[in-house]
C-alpha cells in the first residue's frame, strides 16, 4: 500500500521533470505517461520543429528507459528493425544480431517516410510484443512500447499507414505550436541539455508495478456497458465508412483506466472516457463521403457521436 501511496508522487516528479525541456505541453505529456502506463503504444503527428523527438527523449530519461532511435527513410530495411541471422566463418554456425527494437523504447522517427514492407515489420512488434526472425520468435524486453512520428499525409515524401498498422497505435496526439510564453521560454533554454542534465524518477521495475496496478483498476459494470456503446457510436455507416475496431474498444477502456490511475483514482469515471476519446479514436476512424459534404471533420464528427451516447451515473 505504501508503495502504492507514492506513485502520485512520483508521476508528479516525472510530469514536472519532462516540462522543463517541453514547455506548455501539458495535456500532450499527460497522455504520453496515460498510455506508457495502459501498456500502449503512441503515434506522434506533426510539422517537423516542434519538440516530437525531444519528448520521447525526455521520457526516456525520466522513466529510466533503454532507448533506440530509427530514422525512417526509404533505404530502411526490416532487418534494420527486427536483425538478421549471419554466418561466422569463425565457428562455423549462424549467429543473430539484434535489430533496433531490442529495446524498452524504439523510436520509429517519421514512420511514415519508410517502405510499407518496412513499416510492416512492426505489426507483430506491436501487437505480441515479439519478433520473428528467420523462423524463430524472440521476446522483446518488458516494459517495451513503440513511440512512432509521422509528418502529416500529403507532406513531401511520406504515405499514408495502412489501417492495420494504425490501430496498433493506442492514441494518435499532436503537440502543435508553441505558445507565446512557450516559445520565448524555448529561446531562452537548451532543451538538449537540460534533458542530459535530467536524473531518472521512475525505474523500470515500477512501470511495471503501475502497468499492473492499471489493469486491476475498478471498473463498474455500467462503464463497461458505456465503452461499447461509445464504440459502437463510431460505426454509424452515415458518418463513417470505418468505426472502431474490438482493439480500439480496448484500448479506449485501458486509457481510461490509465487517466483515472494519473487522475490519483482507483476507480474509473465517465469523464475518463470523455477525456481520451479523441486521442483513442481519431486515427482509427474514416469519414464518410456524406460525412465530409456537411462539412464534417474528424474530431467534429467523434464528438457528435459521443454526445449520442448518455453518459452513466455511477454511485
Amino acid at each position: 500500500m505504501s508503495e502504492e501511496l507514492s506513485y502520485p508522487t512520483r508521476i508528479s516528479t516525472a510530469r514536472n521533470t519532462i516540462k522543463l525541456a517541453i514547455h506548455g505541453k501539458d495535456d500532450v505529456i499527460d497522455m504520453v505517461l496515460c498510455a506508457i502506463f495502459a501498456g500502449g503504444h503512441i503515434l506522434l503527428e506533426d510539422i517537423p520543429g516542434v519538440g516530437k523527438t525531444t519528448l520521447v527523449t525526455a521520457l526516456a530519461k525520466v522513466l529510466s528507459l533503454n532507448y533506440r532511435r530509427v530514422q525512417f527513410t526509404p533505404d530502411v530495411l526490416p532487418s534494420d528493425i527486427l536483425g538478421f541471422t549471419m554466418y561466422d566463418k569463425n565457428t562455423g554456425e549462424f549467429s543473430f544480431r539484434e535489430g533496433a527494437v531490442y529495446t524498452n523504447l524504439f523510436l520509429a522517427d517519421e514512420i511514415n517516410r519508410t517502405s510499407p514492407k518496412t513499416q510492416s515489420a512492426l505489426l507483430e512488434v506491436m501487437e505480441e510484443g515479439r519478433a520473428t526472425v528467420d523462423g524463430v520468435t524472440r521476446e522483446l524486453s518488458k516494459p517495451f512500447m513503440v513511440i512512432a512520428t509521422q509528418n502529416p499525409i500529403g507532406a513531401s515524401g511520406t504515405q499514408k499507414l495502412p489501417e492495420s498498422q494504425l490501430d496498433r497505435f493506442m492514441v494518435r496526439l499532436s503537440m502543435g505550436y508553441p505558445g507565446h510564453k512557450s516559445a520565448v521560454d524555448i529561446l531562452k533554454g537548451d532543451s538538449h541539455e537540460i534533458i542530459r542534465e535530467m536524473n531518472p524518477v521512475i525505474d523500470q521495475d515500477t512501470i511495471l508495478e503501475m502497468q499492473r496496478v492499471v489493469s486491476e483498476m475498478y471498473v463498474s459494470e455500467a462503464l463497461y456497458d458505456y465503452a461499447v456503446s461509445l464504440t459502437e457510436a463510431t460505426r454509424n455507416e452515415d458518418v463513417f465508412t470505418l468505426g472502431l475496431s474490438p482493439r480500439g474498444s480496448i484500448s479506449l477502456l485501458k486509457m481510461a483506466k490509465a487517466h483515472a490511475f494519473l487522475s490519483g483514482r482507483t476507480f474509473v469515471t465517465p469523464e475518463d472516457f470523455r477525456e481520451v476519446f479523441l486521442p483513442i479514436a481519431g486515427h482509427r476512424v474514416l469519414l464518410s463521403t456524406k460525412a465530409k459534404a456537411t462539412g464534417q471533420t474528424v474530431n467534429t464528427a467523434l464528438l457528435n457521436a459521443f454526445a449520442t451516447v448518455p453518459m452513466p451515473r455511477i454511485d
